[in-house]
């Protein structure tokens, strides 16, 4: 078994790895915002809380996130997890790693997807998503065989996320560089970084995690 963190930049394709390391590995993907959803629809006591805190129109804590991923550790390892979009400031991580400790688990390596920033912005005001099933595609780079229908599953449903835009990305990735980018210095300093291209091609960029993953845990 073996944990990761992929570390990088809104669309530098962490979730696109994620999926494929669920598929080829048989890890599971602990996503923030999947683990708030599937909380609320579940209606657990966590779930009930986190509903009680969005609709107040608040910020779901540190605590509670946790909350979820200690739920989510404490049901079933599988191959080990991996780490998409948390931990998200210095305070998770210490947070994050007290709980691996505490349940008797390691972090094996936090895989930082680097990218370009100028190259980022064409990356993601050209993408969107099938509704149906999640596959990725990107006007320039990766269009549908015939337009407006998936390739995967046949699906009309495509989605772009309204904050894929210039100016809004500009924002997230200050966001990102603000309050993300220390972790890298962090699991630096502890040995834990490992870095690849996250503007390569999907499966050369797959080949080089699986490459850091495969060195860490064998």
């Amino acid at each position: 078994m073996i944990n990761i963190i992929l570390l990088g930049p809104p669309g530098a394709g962490k979730g696109t790895q994620a999926r494929k390391l669920v598929d080829d590995r048989g890890m599971v993907q602990l996503s923030t915002g999947d683990m708030l959803r599937e909380a609320m629809a579940a209606g657990t006591e966590m779930g009930r809380r986190v509903a009680d805190v969005m609709s107040r129109g608040e910020l779901v804590t540190d605590e509670i996130v946790i909350g979820l991923i200690e739920e989510k550790i404490t049901g079933g390892q599988g191959a080990g997890f991996i780490f998409d979009g948390f931990p998200r400031t210095l305070p998770q991580a210490d947070a994050l790693g007290e709980l691996l400790t505490r349940r008797g688990l390691r972090l094996d390596a936090v895989i930082e997807m680097r990218v370009d920033d100028a190259a980022l912005v064409a990356r993601i005001t050209g993408r969107f998503t099938c509704g149906a099933c999640g596959e990725v595609y990107h006007d320039a780079t990766h269009p549908t065989a015939k337009p407006g229908v998936c390739d995967v599953c046949g699906s009309t449903d495509m989605r772009r996320r309204a904050d894929d835009n210039e100016d809004s990305l500009k924002l997230r990735l200050m966001e990102y560089y603000k309050k993300t980018a220390p972790l890298i210095g962090y699991y630096y300093a502890r040995g834990d970084l490992f870095t690849v291209d996250g503007l390569g091609e999907i499966d050369a960029v797959g080949a080089e995690i699986t490459r850091i993953i495969d060195a860490r845990c064998c």
